[in-house]
């Protein structure tokens, strides 16, 4: 799918000001409402744009601590594994990976002892042979998107 120079003023628009009314984003942008409507539609669709709902702090939800888990399947667990971390309420986030171990897991816990909990219910399910946790000390680029935003607007512009 190939996002145009305004397709990418759309979605950085939607990044930076989430509360916004389309009308309000399509005055900002100088565009019909109906063309504005028709954009946002396309990048849904083609699957850009996945979601509209709020970015929560799971710190806030009394989470503070975030660990990334790399977990070891045993083949052919793979897929049954997988299925059983969505079960794990702690777990935010969960990918195949390559390298050291088969998935990795964003894990939130509310202290390192909770962490334990679930690295030790993560041992436990079928399939699983071994673990290994890496805690977060601070962060140091939040999640973002405005950034990859503009360079694929930049790349648009200059194929145009």
């Amino acid at each position: 799918m190939a996002v145009d120079a305004l397709d990418a003023r759309i979605l950085r628009l939607l990044l930076e000001r989430p509360r916004t009314s389309a009308r309000e984003y399509a005055r900002l942008l100088g565009i019909a409402r109906g063309t504005l409507q028709a954009r946002l539609d396309r990048l849904e669709r083609d699957g850009v744009i996945t979601g509209t709902g709020p970015r929560l702090s799971p710190a806030a939800l009394g989470h503070p601590v975030l660990a990334f888990v790399h977990i070891e399947v045993t083949q052919g667990h793979l897929d049954s594994v997988a299925n059983e971390l969505g079960d794990v309420p702690e777990i935010i986030e969960a990918f195949s990976i390559t390298g050291s171990g088969d998935l990795m897991a964003r894990v939130v816990a509310r202290d390192p002892a909770h962490l334990e909990d679930v690295i030790q219910r993560l041992v436990q399910l079928p399939g699983v042979v071994r673990t290994r946790t890496e805690m977060v000390l601070r962060e140091r680029v939040p999640y973002r998107m405005v950034p990859l935003v503009e360079s694929v607007g930049r790349a648009a512009q200059r194929s145009t």
